[in-house]
């Protein structure tokens, strides 16, 4: 026996502890409850006659890091009145379950702290497949309050209504507001309708990637919103665009050469002045091949140092939409409009200066 165990080390309510086996990899606790009167779940009468036992392992949280698992001497109990046969109930175990409550909210827990399924899965001894299953259980009611900032974004899901899912996000506290089953104007107009106007009213910004529908959307539901374009979004535009022009290139070099490129291009897409001086000096080599793949570095390299101005980062906050600008919309540095940019990024796309 392990009297002092019972609700310090075990911490479950009414428990004995019988035997503890320990391993190099894991914990195996035998455990009962005291016995106690039932109530038959047929005809309600109250019984303490035992049928007999039965032995059923069960997954529990890890310990001292070592997976646990629980052996418990379940009583079968037979009602004297009706002759009805029924396992006791245990107020840590859900019923036909064979993990604890404790060790399902756990998995849930490091869901929402961002870990993969798979990491979840060896954390806590779980099969991945388990693991995927509690997830899908998980529901995420919709929004009655909206935060300052709303993110929106769309993945790649397998569900039924569509190729691609939306997800909210509040940037500022990075915790999720929901969920999405598909990512169509209308899906999502619906969606915002259900949320009251005096919510809508108070997002100050709502953050999203260039796609059309999302700005018009933002537009009509979020009047007070600042809309913000995603930084990964744009620069992702500009590394298209130099990676473009390294492509077309390449396709007229010599196969070594063209080798070599493909593997090195990093070196081009990386910030001139974070490399290596070794690295800065095989850069300036590749650049030296062609007139117009400079260009476009230079652009890049151009690009990335307004982004990093101080200037810039002043303006996205004190940035104003302009009503009569292309999408996007919010202010760069200088007053580039976002169109500029864009125009900028389609000269070193087609060679014109």
């Amino acid at each position: 026996m392990y009297p002092n165990y019972s609700k310090t080390f075990l911490d479950l309510e009414d428990v004995l502890i019988r035997k503890v086996v320990h391993a190099d990899s894991f914990l195996q606790i035998h455990i009962e409850t005291r016995p106690a009167e039932q109530i038959c779940p047929c005809c309600s009468q109250k019984t303490r006659r035992i049928h007999d036992y039965r032995f059923q392992k069960i997954q529990d949280i890890p310990n001292l890091g070592k997976q646990v698992t629980l052996v418990l001497k379940k009583r079968r109990y037979v009602c004297t009145s009706c002759g009805k046969r029924f396992l006791e109930h245990y107020s840590f175990l859900p019923s036909y379950h064979r993990r604890t409550k404790r060790l399902t909210y756990y998995v849930v827990n490091l869901l929402r702290e961002s870990f993969s399924l798979k990491q979840v899965a060896n954390l806590t001894g779980v099969s991945v497949q388990t693991v995927s299953r509690l997830l899908d259980t998980l529901a995420y009611e919709a929004p009655s309050k909206l935060p300052a900032a709303v993110s929106i974004d769309e993945f790649k899901g397998n569900a039924s209504t569509g190729k691609y899912q939306c997800i909210l996000v509040d940037p500022l506290k990075r915790r999720i507001l929901d969920i999405l089953p598909d990512r169509t104007q209308s899906h999502l107009a619906s969606y915002w309708r259900n949320i009251s106007r005096k919510e809508r009213l108070k997002v100050q910004f709502f953050v999203c990637d260039m796609w059309r529908p999302y700005v018009d959307l933002a537009q009509t539901f979020f009047p007070n919103a600042k809309i913000i374009i995603d930084k990964y979004h744009f620069i992702r535009q500009i590394t298209w665009a130099i990676e473009n022009v390294r492509k077309r290139l390449q396709k007229s070099m010599p196969a070594s050469l063209r080798k070599y490129y493909k593997r090195s291009h990093k070196l081009i897409l990386s910030r001139y002045q974070s490399l290596s001086t070794e690295n800065k000096q095989a850069c300036d080599l590749m650049l030296l091949y062609s007139d117009e793949l400079r260009f476009a570095h230079s652009m890049k390299e151009w690009f990335y140092d307004i982004c990093h101005m101080r200037s810039y980062r002043k303006q996205q906050l004190e940035s104003e939409i302009s009503t009569d600008s292309e999408p996007g919309f919010f202010i760069v540095h200088h007053k580039i409009k976002w169109s500029v940019t864009w125009r900028l990024i389609w000269h070193a796309q087609n060679r014109i200066l």
